[in-house]
């Protein structure tokens, strides 16, 4: 899967233009980098995708071009089995009350895998910055707890300082999981399990 995503970015990037028109904005992409990632995330005035899928991938390089944004575009070797509608803002991919979490990126299968069964609201986000407070916020009240469950392909705590800033008038609990950890399905289920009260 790893050669789809890389395919992806090969496909989309535009060949620079020495005739016309530049493309108006600037991206940048990393492969399986989580330091540059986290840099990133959190670097004031950038824009931050993590897509899950080749389709995604497209998606993010074209959008940002075509928006005239500064975008960092952070591809990694797992894909998910199918694209997503996310655009921008977190989709909701099942519905839950004991708490929600927000799967980045290519997390999404491996997230779906392990909290079968289990009444969880699954967050979807293929664009972590800007954070989408709103879908969060949403999420998180509609719950009968507010337990937090991030799973990230970035340094574990990437985005827990946005879930902090946009739950800080909800008491709520928060497990971070980055890196590695999240890339270890069996690990991440019992981690989940472990949280849940």
């Amino acid at each position: 899967m790893d050669s789809d995503m890389l395919l992806a970015v090969a496909e989309t990037c535009p060949e620079p233009r020495r005739d016309g028109p530049a493309a108006k904005g600037t991206v940048l992409v990393g492969y399986g980098a989580v330091e540059e990632l986290t840099r990133y995330a959190s670097a004031p005035g950038w824009t931050v995708h993590v897509p899950g899928h080749p389709v995604e991938v497209r998606r993010a390089i074209m959008g940002a071009l075509h928006n005239g944004e500064q975008a960092y575009v952070h591809v990694s070797a797992e894909s998910n089995a199918d694209p997503r509608t996310a655009r921008g803002g977190f989709e909701i991919v099942r519905e839950g009350l004991a708490g929600v979490v927000l799967a980045v990126g290519a997390t999404l299968d491996p997230v779906l895998r392990v909290t079968a069964g289990l009444d969880l609201a699954v967050l979807y986000a293929s664009t972590v910055r800007p954070f989408d407070e709103i879908g969060l916020r949403t999420a998180v009240l509609a719950a009968d707890h507010a337990d937090v469950i991030l799973v990230e392909p970035g340094l574990p705590g990437t985005s827990a300082r946005e879930v902090a800033k946009t739950l800080v008038h909800v008491p709520h609990r928060l497990l971070a999981l980055g890196g590695a950890e999240a890339r270890d399905e069996g690990g991440v289920g019992r981690a989940v399990r472990d949280f849940l009260r």
